[in-house]
């Protein structure tokens, strides 16, 4: 018998969770009322255990769900979304079933269907899981929980749930909290973006912004960023909603938008806390950017998101918050826009010749790279690659993403057309 991926409280108990694969499916005429009190009673309050060194995890969650053995069904999913390094769990109702869809590398995969008759348990499962109001349906809802692997790892889940025309879609956000935070090199700051990066993290005061669509990586950069100014003597404050990493030295507070503590206010906060560098998770209106400059202009150094599509798009933004444009020059020091990229799946990936006109284009491109990081052989002859897919790679061709920057430094070419 194969062991079992995940342990749950009932097998923690000594009671077999993972029914065989023989037994029949949940019968359709059993009520919702009588799912969710099963999911009730098999559910521990916050900490699951997951194991992480099962083989055939995919054979697995499809023998919970033809057992339809509720528990086995969420737990088995959470699993095998780890040991694939997804992002984000979709669980999502249609019109004649559930679908599962993992997001790996920034791109949705299906996985696995089950029945739409056992989604009322499932979905009432991942709720009491993550502290959600099983019996409110009309509206969407947000939590999170903890999960621990069998090497007690921390792995937290952001659950937000959606009344959809088909029935309630659960989306699980995977967050490993004992992953160490990655140096700048490691993002893909490299050449002349990296020395731009680095000037910035040693400026007294200013603005540093970083943007890009969500999910680009600009909270990671912001991070790595304070990891660098995290030393004994500097008073370092953030206001995250959520926090999403917790780091020794750092003052980090939550945001509760539902009491009306907010980024304004919590950046009004930390003037009166004698901070030498704040970080605010998300610049999103013209009171926190307005208080924000104000924190730059009387000697603190400011580190922020901002949802825009380029770090020039940044300061329009900006403007049409109601900002003046001498107070932009003034106060911003610099803007990085970002975006992941997936890698190619170094166990299988294969050189090959692209078209003439291809390497033309690419040619062109690395002309007008900036001088000190461009290599000049590689104009000479051209070399590209593609995965051809791997078991290291779940046959993708791709593993793991890299970011590419675009960093804007206010300096007095580009204030003077601001101006």
């Amino acid at each position: 018998m194969v062991e079992p991926l995940i342990q749950s409280p009932e097998a923690a108990a000594g009671t077999a969770v993972l029914e065989p694969p023989a037994q029949p499916q949940v019968t359709p005429e059993a009520s919702q009322a009588s799912q969710a009190s099963q999911a009730s009673q098999a559910i521990a309050a916050q900490q699951t255990i997951v194991k992480g060194n099962g083989e055939n995890q995919e054979q697995m969650l499809q023998n919970a769900i033809i057992a339809g053995n509720i528990p086995q069904i969420v737990m088995y999913a959470i699993s095998h979304a780890l040991n694939m390094s997804a992002s984000d769990i979709h669980i999502e109702p249609e019109e004649k079933t559930i679908r599962i869809r993992y997001r790996i590398d920034g791109v949705l995969r299906h996985v696995i269907e089950y029945p739409i008759n056992i989604h009322p348990a499932v979905v009432s499962r991942v709720k009491i899981m993550s502290n959600l109001k099983i019996d409110e349906q009309r509206i969407p809802q947000d939590g999170r929980t903890q999960v621990t692997t069998e090497d007690n790892r921390n792995i937290d889940l952001r659950v937000s749930s959606l009344p959809t025309v088909n029935g309630e879609k659960i989306v699980m956000r995977l967050q490993d909290k004992t992953q160490s935070i990655p140096d700048l090199p490691d993002l893909g700051l490299s050449g002349t973006t990296l020395e731009k990066m680095e000037r910035f993290t040693k400026l007294p005061n200013g603005i540093i912004l970083v943007t890009g669509p969500t999910g680009s990586g600009k909270t990671n950069t912001l991070y790595s960023t304070l990891s660098r100014l995290n030393q004994v003597g500097v008073n370092i404050m953030t206001f995250e909603d959520p926090v999403e990493y917790q780091m020794d030295g750092l003052n980090q507070s939550q945001m509760h938008p539902e009491i009306e503590y907010n980024f304004a206010r919590g950046l009004r906060t930390a003037l009166r806390q004698d901070p030498d560098i704040i970080m605010v998770g998300e610049i999103r209106d013209q009171e926190t950017i307005e208080i924000a400059i104000r924190a730059a202009l009387t000697g603190h150094l400011v580190l922020s998101t901002i949802h825009t599509n380029s770090a020039v798009g940044t300061l329009t933004r900006i403007t049409d918050m109601g900002v003046k444009p001498f107070l932009i020059t003034s106060s911003i020091r610099g803007i990085i826009s970002q975006r992941l990229v997936r890698k190619i799946c170094e166990y299988c990936k294969e050189e090959y010749t692209p078209e003439p006109e291809v390497a033309e284009e690419i040619k062109k491109e690395l002309v007008n790279a900036p001088k000190t990081d461009l290599d000049h052989k590689l104009l000479e002859n051209i070399k590209l690659y593609k995965g051809k897919g791997c078991d290291k790679c779940n046959n993708l061709g791709y593993k793991g993403r890299i970011g590419v920057f675009e960093i804007l430094e206010m300096d007095r070419d580009i204030a003077g057309l601001v101006l």
